[in-house]
C-alpha cells in the first residue's frame, strides 16, 4: 500500500495559517476613521474642536418641519466610523437634546462603528435627585400667613407635609436623559463639570467627565497679579470639594458662604465661614443661571472686607435677570467658559470674560479616538 505523501497536507496548512495571519493583521491595522458632527447649538465650539483636530465638520443637515418636529440628515458615510456628535446642553434646551438624539440614532442605524455624545454642558444636570423644596402654592398663602400667626407648630406641620408630598412626586430628569441617550444608541459621553459626578452613575456605558479646574488656575494666575493674596469662596455647601481642590493647588486659603432657609416664602439669608478681610475673593461655582445667588454672595464679600471679588463659573447660563445683575454687582469680572455660546452675553455686559475649552475637548477626542488615557486632562491644560 502506497504511503500518502505529507505535502499537500502542509501546502493546506501554510494556505491555512497565511489567510489565518492576514486577517488578524487586516483586524489590527483597521482602525474606522473619525467623523465630528455639530449640532445647531454651539457650531463656534465644535469649529475650534476640529480645527484642533485638523479635520472638517462633517455634513449634517438639520430643519424643523412646519410643526416644529425636528428633522437631522447626515450627508456623509458614516459606516464603520468613529462618530463624534457634539452639543451643548443650552439656549433652546428641549429642542437642542431632542436633535442630540435624532443624530445618534442616525448615525447608529447607519452602521457607524461608535458613536459618542461630546456634550460640554449635560441637560437637566440640575435635576439629579429627589429634592423639592417647593412654596406653599398661591392659594394657601393667606391661610398659611393666619395659621403661623395663631399657632406656628400647625404651619410647621402643613408645611412639612407639603414638602414631604412634592419630594415624593419629584422627578430625576438627569436619570431620564441618561436613559434617552443609551436608548438612543450612543456608546461613549464626554462632558464637562457636571453638577453633581454621581450622575455617571446614572449611565451604563462609559462616561468622561472633564474638569474646567486647570483652565480656570492657568486664568487666575495669568490674569489676576495679586493671586498669592486670594482666597477662593464657595456660594455654597455644595461646591466645597471644588474649591479646596483649587486653593489646595494655588497654595491659599477657602471659604465657605452657608444660605439658610427660615421660612417658607423668604429670601434665603447667608453666613460667611472665613476670612476674607483685605483679600482678593474668588467665588467659583459650577453653574450661574439667574446669578441670584453669586451677587448676594458678592455682597456678602464686599461687607466682609474683601478687596475685589472675582467670580469664575464653568457654564454661564445666564437666563431671566442674571446680564442686569451682573452689570450691578461688584465684580471685577465674571469668568465663564466656551461650554455655552457666551458672545451675545460679552456684549451685553462687559464684566464677563470667556475662558476657551475647546482643546480639553479636542483632546479628549483624539485620546478617545486613539485609545489612549483621558486622564492626564484632569489635572493639565492640552498645549
Amino acid at each position: 500500500m502506497p504511503l500518502l505523501s505529507s505535502e499537500p497536507i502542509r501546502a493546506r496548512c501554510l494556505v491555512k495559517s497565511n489567510l489565518v495571519s492576514t486577517r488578524a493583521n487586516v483586524a489590527n491595522n483597521r482602525m474606522p476613521n473619525i467623523k465630528v458632527f455639530s449640532g445647531t447649538s454651539h457650531p463656534d465650539l465644535a469649529q475650534r474642536i476640529v480645527d484642533r483636530l485638523g479635520i472638517d465638520v462633517g455634513k449634517v443637515v438639520t430643519k424643523k418641519f412646519s410643526n416644529l418636529e425636528t428633522c437631522v440628515e447626515i450627508g456623509e458615510s458614516v459606516r464603520g466610523e468613529d462618530v463624534y456628535i457634539i452639543q451643548s446642553g443650552s439656549g433652546e434646551v428641549n429642542d437642542n437634546l431632542m436633535e442630540l438624539l435624532i443624530m445618534i440614532n442616525a448615525c447608529k442605524i447607519a452602521s457607524a462603528s461608535r458613536v459618542t455624545a461630546v456634550i460640554p454642558c449635560f441637560p437637566y444636570a440640575r435635576q439629579d435627585k429627589k429634592d423639592k423644596n417647593g412654596d406653599i402654592p398661591e392659594k394657601d398663602n393667606n391661610r398659611s400667613r393666619a395659621t403661623v400667626k395663631c399657632n406656628e407648630w400647625k404651619f410647621r406641620e402643613l408645611f412639612r407635609d407639603f414638602v414631604i408630598g412634592n419630594q415624593s412626586r419629584a422627578p430625576i430628569s438627569a436619570k431620564l436623559v441618561a436613559n434617552m441617550l443609551s436608548v438612543a444608541g450612543a456608546d461613549h459621553i464626554i462632558t464637562m463639570d457636571l453638577h453633581a459626578s454621581q450622575i455617571q452613575g446614572f449611565f451604563d456605558i462609559p462616561v468622561d467627565n472633564l474638569f474646567a479646574e486647570p483652565a480656570v488656575l492657568k486664568w487666575i494666575k495669568e490674569n489676576i497679579p495679586e493671586w498669592r493674596n486670594s482666597i477662593i469662596v464657595s456660594p455654597d455647601a455644595g461646591g466645597a470639594k471644588r474649591v479646596t481642590s483649587i486653593a489646595d493647588r494655588l497654595n491659599v486659603e477657602f471659604a465657605l458662604i452657608h444660605k439658610e432657609r427660615k421660612k417658607a416664602n423668604e429670601v434665603a439669608s447667608m453666613v460667611l465661614v472665613g476670612d476674607v478681610k483685605e483679600r482678593i475673593a474668588i467665588l467659583v461655582d459650577d453653574m450661574a443661571d439667574t446669578c441670584g445667588t453669586i451677587c448676594h454672595a458678592a455682597e456678602k464679600l464686599t461687607e466682609a472686607g474683601a478687596t475685589k471679588v472675582y467670580a469664575i463659573l464653568t457654564h454661564g447660563i445666564f437666563s431671566g435677570p442674571a446680564i442686569s445683575r451682573i452689570n450691578n454687582a461688584c465684580f471685577e469680572a465674571v469668568v465663564v467658559t466656551n461650554t455655552i455660546p457666551q458672545d451675545g452675553h460679552m456684549k451685553e455686559c462687559p464684566k464677563i470674560r470667556c475662558i476657551d475649552v475647546s482643546m480639553m475637548f479636542a483632546e479628549a477626542v483624539r485620546r478617545t479616538h486613539n485609545g489612549e488615557s483621558v486622564s492626564y486632562l484632569f489635572s493639565n491644560v492640552p498645549y
